[in-house]
Parts: C-alpha cells; sequence; structure tokens
C-alpha cells in the first residue's frame, strides 16, 4: 500500500509507523482542503493495513497547526456559495477526520511544538497520545473569530475537563500553555523542546512493538463504552477478549510468561 504525499501534507512509512508530517510552514501549517482528504485517506488505509502499527502526526516548522485554513478553503470559487454550504461540507472534511482518529484501530500519537490552535488542537486531543514541546500553547479561537466550534471541540473537551474548563477555553478563549494542558490530562507529556523527538521515538517505538490486535481493541472499546451501559460494553468486551484470545501476539505472550522472557509481538 501507498502512502502519497500532498503538498502540505508529507506521508512516509518507516516499517511499522507511519508519519504524517504537516509540511505547511509558511501558513503555521494551517490545514487546507487538500491536506485533509489526504489525511483522511491515509487514516482510512492504515486502519486495514497490517503493516501500519503506529501512527505520527506531527509538523514542520515552530508551530503545530493553526488550525483550518478558512481564506483558502473559502476562496475555492469566485461566487458565493450557497446557503448551506458549511453543514454541506464539513461532514466529508473535518468533521469526518476526527471520529475516523477515534474510530481507526491504530494508536495515534500526536507531537506538537509551538502554537496548536483550533483543529491543530483538536488534532491533539483526538489522539490516543500527545507530546509537546515546554513552550507549546493549545488555544481553541472561534470567540475570537465570532464562530462557534467545529471538528468535535464541544465534544472532546468536556469529556477530557469537565464543563468548567471546556467554558474557559471555548467561551472565553483561555490559552493555556503545555504545562497547563498535561495538569488537566489533555495531553500526555511535556518535554524540553530538545528531547520531544526522543521521547516522541521512544514512545512510538513502545506501541509499534505492541500486541498490535490487543491494543487496537482496547481502544476500541475505551471510544464504544461512552455511550452504552455496563451490560452492552461487558458485551463488547467479552467480544474483544475473544479476538485478542485468537491472536498470535497472545499465544507469543503466554509463550513469554512461561519462558520468563520478554515477548516478542508481531502484531497479528
Amino acid at each position: 500500500m501507498r502512502y502519497e504525499s500532498v503538498p502540505g501534507l508529507s506521508a512516509k512509512q518507516d516499517g511499522p509507523q507511519l508519519r504524517l508530517t504537516l509540511s505547511r510552514a509558511d501558513r503555521r501549517n494551517a490545514v487546507n482542503d487538500e491536506m485533509l482528504d489526504a489525511m483522511i485517506g491515509h487514516l482510512a488505509l492504515a486502519g486495514t493495513d497490517e503493516s501500519v502499527r503506529v501512527i505520527r502526526i506531527d509538523a514542520d516548522g515552530p508551530d503545530f497547526c493553526a488550525g483550518a485554513d478558512l481564506i483558502a478553503n473559502n476562496a475555492r470559487s469566485e461566487r458565493k456559495p450557497r446557503v448551506g454550504s458549511t453543514q454541506r461540507r464539513l461532514p466529508n472534511k473535518a468533521n469526518r477526520l476526527i471520529p475516523l482518529m477515534l474510530q481507526t484501530q491504530v494508536p495515534i500519537v500526536t507531537v506538537v511544538r509551538g502554537w496548536a490552535a483550533g483543529l491543530g488542537f483538536h488534532l491533539a486531543l483526538a489522539s490516543d497520545f500527545c507530546l509537546a514541546a515546554e513552550d507549546a500553547r493549545f488555544w481553541e479561537p472561534f470567540m475570537a473569530r465570532g464562530f462557534s466550534p467545529d471538528s468535535g471541540a464541544a465534544w472532546l473537551l468536556p469529556r477530557l475537563v469537565g464543563m468548567v474548563r471546556t467554558r474557559q477555553l471555548l467561551m472565553l478563549g483561555q490559552e493555556i500553555s503545555a504545562t497547563t494542558a498535561a495538569e488537566w490530562g489533555i495531553i500526555h507529556g511535556v518535554h524540553a523542546p530538545d528531547d520531544l523527538d526522543a521521547a516522541a521515538d521512544a514512545l512510538i517505538s513502545e506501541l509499534g512493538d505492541a500486541p498490535t490486535v490487543a491494543l487496537g481493541l482496547t481502544k476500541w472499546l475505551l471510544h464504544s463504552g461512552n455511550g452504552l451501559d455496563l451490560d452492552r460494553h461487558l458485551q463488547n468486551e467479552a467480544m474483544a477478549l475473544e479476538l485478542s484470545s485468537r491472536s498470535e501476539d497472545f499465544r507469543e505472550g503466554l509463550a513469554a510468561f512461561k519462558d520468563k522472557r520478554d515477548p516478542r509481538f508481531s502484531g497479528r
């Protein structure tokens, strides 16, 4: 399977890792429609590509992502768009990307430097792990621009930080540092800028060597359980256990335990 780069987004597979890099530093990596379409396609493909065991999302330049490029996305036509164009467009763009990140049974690691605003912030929220540099900043710019949040912000944030802090972020537009984001449970780790890549590489290596089937099913259980009662969730747990216990990695885990050695998982 091939992961093609497009202007503004570099895609490269290195062993079990698929690396997606926002590469539009002159626009602070603001995401346009072509980049969105490519990210959606790559994530959908990676979800069925057994050679991919972990996805890394990072960026070139001093900032991670300034959000969606509203100017570029609204300049596709000289004519004023029809009423309802935003409502028709979003389900196929950012509002498709965020659910896909949550549903894909491949762990996603986001690495943030500088600003993560709007959609950039939401990429961090929707990833399984986000590591950030000490000088990173997170911001929801919607009130400052006079419009309401998009790409799942008002769904993701309350589940992570509660309603009080969500109001601070979305309704008051409070900027927060990486340290505060970690204290609030929004991201998973803060590192000195010079140490960030090494920390990300270590985490990605750990995930790439993990039992991929069990990891993916655990991710599914965590997200699907939000809307279920306990009985239905326990049924899903039983099904996930049935599937994971039939994997080669399960057999390897048992053998390693018996032999008193570290397991060598193949991801199958």
